[in-house]
Order: C-alpha cells, then structure tokens, then sequence
C-alpha cells in the first residue's frame, strides 16, 4: 500500500521583509534586502550592530492574559499559525479539534525570558524571575501556545535542530499524517534571536557579517541573524480534496542525515546525503528539479561546501538549476529559517518566478551555480528543493512539486 500523499493547503508567515506572506512574497521578488541597525533591543557593548528585525507587529488581536505567557518566538509563531489556517480554509471545532496538530521548530527557546530574568536578578537586584519565565523560555512553548491559540488537540510537539528545525519539523508533521494520526497538521518553525545574550554569543564564533549578508558572493563577510516564523497548512491529498480545499503545492518529500563529524564546521557528505534522500522519498531524479532554496548563510565555507554538494548530487544538470539564497533578504532566522524558506518554494512554483539572492556583487570561483544574483527570475519551476544545513551537523531537506 503506497504512502498517502502529503499537500500543502495553507502559508503563513512573519519576518523583517513583511507581516503574511503576500508581503513577504513581494520583497523576496523585488530583492529587498530587509537588513539594517538593530533598534529594537539594547546592545549595549555589541560589535554586531545590524540585523533582521521586525519593525512593527500586526494587530494580531490576542488576549492579554495569553500574551504574558509568551516569549516573542511563541508570539511570532501563532501569528504566522492564524495566517496559515486562514488560507488553508480549515476550521478548527469540537468535530475535528483532537485530528489536527502542530510541530513548532526553533533554534534557540525563548531567550527574551531568560534574559530579562538574568537582568533582574544579577544588575538589578530583584528577588525572583517572573512567574512565567519558564513556560515563556522552553523550546516547545512555541508548539503549545499554537495548540493553544489555535485550538488544536492532535499531535502538538516542538523540534529543534538549530538552523535545520524547520525542514525537521514539517517532516516530522508529514509523518503524524502518513501514520493516521492527525487529519491536518501545522508545521513550520520560528526564532527570535535578535537579543543581547544570543548576539553576543554568535559574535564570538566571529561569523557575524559586519554589513550585511551576501551569500556566493566572493565578498560574502558572514551570516546576519534575523527574527521570524513561517507555517504551512499540511494535510492528506484524500482529506484536502474531500473538503474542497484550493491546493498550493505538494510536499513530495525528505531527507535527514547527520555529518556526525564536527559541532559547527560542515561536511560535504552530510548534505549530499540529505539531498540525495530527498529525491529518493520524493521519486524523483536529479533531473525533475527546477529550483533550488539554498542554506545559503553567507559564510566562507558553508556557501564553498554546498555548491560542492550540489554539484555532487546533481552532476552536470546541476549547471540548469536556477539556485538562490533568500537569506540574503530576510536574513538568517536560525529555526524560522526553513519555514520562510518553503514560502518561497511554494511561490516559485506557483507563479513562475525564481527569487534573486540579493547583495551579489563578485563571482566565487568557488560557487559557480547559477545563484540568480540580485533580480528575480521567470522560469517554469515544477520542482523545488528547500536545503536545511545546521551546527551539529543536522541536516533536512525538504522537495516541493506543483500538483499533476
């Protein structure tokens, strides 16, 4: 008996290049690099002064007893969740509440708790933490407060994997719905990292780009961190079409594996086996595959290995892929990542537009792919490829096709 098929029905999203999707959309294609001075958060001594952040939150509407138990990430999260449901059509009641779920990636947990504690206690002489200082920080608080808002009583868990959550967790969601155990998932990933003790700690590893981030590009100076969620809508073809549901793409498959070499330095085989994993859930060959989402971060090495993976997996077809890395625009949302990333697969698909990686300005003999430098590109994508690469060395990859 064949797997079922796995759709996507529903996107929702929140990042520094716009509050849902279609504004998101639209600065992906218009190559708008949504990078710059962090203001948001006292940096006190930083050296690491810019970032992606979001400016200013939607009216999102939620109660104020819900919002003093949720850290920034968690908050990001539900937004994204009510836009995905939105789109999706679904409506959650007491008929359906225990067959629809949600998996939450995250890279960090909710450091804006953490630190405000620290802060309390160490400078400022206070007592005691705040109540909800715990519930706040956990890194599942993200998938309980989506179960929570959105009314969801199947399958809730959070995933993190660092950079890799995401693709991690709408695998792990496409799993609960091939084993039956939910009918509809939500699954995507959020971070927001744009706090002193994480910036600080990610400026020691000395990979913070000091302008601004340029993936490929022979000038590329490092990765610029950035805050975010992104959540889609999964959920059965039988179940999607039984309800009449409009179907933006299918999620065709995955692939995990792991370097099991060293905690932030890449490998080559890792990727190369992610991806080759992928296309083999997927049944696809190297060929079908139109577009390729890059991890992209804008780092020396992982720009440099990854165009060696990709080589390696996709041979000579590797020269007709139009590749891109939209961390260049909205930056890099460590667990958010991922999610943003689908997004722009899904679009690609859709409307026949390939995003640009913005900021390009030296070719890398290094990184001879096709990167569609700095304007969007029209091309018939059918096949997507989103690459999910982590310290760690937790590697996910995830194939989106247009529906047949």
């Amino acid at each position: 008996m064949s797997a079922p098929r796995i759709v996507i029905t529903g996107l929702g999203g929140i990042c520094a290049l716009g509050t849902d999707v279609l504004s998101i959309w639209s600065g992906m294609r218009e190559g708008r690099q949504a990078i710059g001075p962090i203001t948001i958060t006292a940096l006190h001594e930083l050296k690491a002064r810019i970032g992606a952040e979001i400016k200013e939150l939607p009216d999102h509407g939620f109660d104020h007893r819900r919002l003093v138990t949720m850290d920034r990430f968690s908050l990001l999260a539900a937004i994204a969740s009510r836009e995905a449901l939105s789109q999706s059509g679904f409506a959650v009641d007491s008929t359906n509440t225990g067959r629809i779920g949600a998996v939450v990636g995250t890279g960090v947990c909710g450091w804006e708790a953490i630190e405000e504690s620290y802060r309390g206690i160490l400078l400022e002489g206070k007592p005691r933490t705040g109540i909800f200082t715990v519930p706040r920080a956990m890194p599942g608080a993200a998938a309980g407060q989506v179960s929570m808002t959105m009314g969801l009583r199947g399958p809730v868990f959070g995933v993190t994997s660092a950079c890799s959550s995401s693709n991690h967790a709408i695998i792990a969601a496409a799993d609960q719905l091939r084993l039956g155990r939910a009918d509809v998932m939500l699954a995507g990933g959020t971070d927001a990292p744009l706090i002193y003790g994480i910036l600080k700690g990610w400026e020691a590893l000395r990979v913070l780009a000091p302008e601004t981030c340029r993936p490929f590009s022979a000038d590329r100076q490092g990765l610029v961190l950035g805050e975010g969620a992104g959540m889609a809508v999964l959920e059965t073809l039988e179940h999607a079409q039984a309800r009449g549901a409009t179907i933006l793409a299918e999620l065709a498959g995955g692939g995990m594996t792991a370097d099991a070499s060293d905690i932030v330095a890449p490998t080559v085989d890792g990727p190369v086996n992610a991806m080759q994993a992928c296309l083999a859930e997927a049944g696809l060959t190297a060929q079908d595959v139109d577009y390729i989402n890059a991890h992209g971060t804008g780092t020396k090495a992982n720009d440099k290995i990854e165009t060696q993976a990709i080589r390696r997996v996709f041979g000579a077809h590797a020269d007709k892929l139009s590749v891109s890395s939209t961390k260049s625009m909205h930056a890099h949302c460590l667990g958010a990542s991922g999610a943003l990333e689908l997004i722009a697969c899904v679009k690609a698909i859709r409307e026949s537009v390939v995003p640009p990686t913005a900021g390009y300005r030296v070719a890398d003999p290094d990184c001879d792919l096709d990167v569609t430098p700095n304007t969007a590109r029209e091309r018939d994508v059918r096949v997507a490829l989103s690459n999910g690469f982590a310290f760690g060395g937790t590697n996910a990859v995830i194939a989106v096709k247009a529906m047949e």
